[in-house]
């Protein structure tokens, strides 16, 4: 039987060159593969108090969309700066060589509801800790962290982790 981590394909030297990217969009192709994604996603948290799904742009959208589908409630997403139509709250954050502003809708949660927070992969953990203060901000509680693909070697998970928050990943990569 398959495992998620066997429906991801990588791609060398994607987009530099020492980069093994992970693609998730294999995953998503197959219906199994997809199914077999939301499900294990969504296991960890089965019996718990789920208000709203938030998503990171981007295939954070895809899957906390379905999530959102299978729980019954709604799904808010965290773009990118400027993507967003009418008022927002933003949130700067570091990348390897620069900063990135992401936000959200300062009116997409309202404070005391629980939120799941999801994206395809953790690397360093900067979009995922911004899009938490975001949330955070507007008064929302982080029930959890999930993601298809952990790469420990570059400390996201510590980084959450250190901050308290549960963090589940379907399966893990080794190197960058």
């Amino acid at each position: 039987m398959k495992t998620v981590k066997d429906y991801i394909r990588t791609i060398v030297d994607f987009p530099h060159e020492g980069i093994m990217f992970r693609d998730v969009t294999t995953l998503f192709a197959d219906p199994r593969g997809m199914r077999l994604a939301i499900d294990q996603m969504l296991a960890p948290y089965v019996g718990m108090q789920i208000d709203k799904v938030v998503g990171l742009e981007a295939r954070g959208f895809i899957l906390g969309g379905a999530i959102a589908h299978q729980l019954s409630i709604g799904f808010v997403p965290i773009r990118k700066k400027g993507k967003l139509p009418g008022t927002v709250i933003s949130e700067e954050y570091k990348l390897e060589y620069g900063e990135a502003i992401v936000e959200i809708h300062d009116d997409a949660i309202q404070p005391g509801e629980k939120i799941l927070v999801v994206d395809d992969l953790l690397a360093t953990g900067g979009t995922a800790a911004a899009g938490i203060k975001l949330i955070e901000r507007l008064g929302g509680e982080i029930v959890g962290c999930a993601f298809i693909v952990d790469l420990p070697e570059l400390g996201g998970r510590a980084v959450l982790e250190n901050l308290s928050y549960d963090i589940h990943a379907l399966c893990q990569f080794e190197g960058t």
